[in-house]
């Protein structure tokens, strides 16, 4: 597996993570939700400027990347 490749999962991870906590779900849930409603899509395709940003500022982008494919967490 490549550095980059590597890079891109870890930084999946942090934000599902993230997402879960601030959210008070399960990291299970957490990446489904966001999977259901595009936001590892999101992620996996604006990587390169998306984690240039906080973790904290990915999760805004996660929560409002979903809540318009219809996503109801807010």
């Amino acid at each position: 597996m490549s550095r980059e490749m590597s890079n891109r999962i870890a930084y999946l991870v942090a934000c599902v993570g993230a997402f879960a906590e601030r959210y008070g779900l399960s990291n299970q849930n957490a990446y489904l939700y966001l999977h259901q409603y595009k936001g590892t899509d999101f992620l996996r395709d604006y990587y390169d400027i998306e984690h240039t940003f906080s973790i904290e500022e990915a999760v805004e982008d996660l929560t409002m990347i979903c809540q318009r494919n219809g996503g109801a967490i807010a």
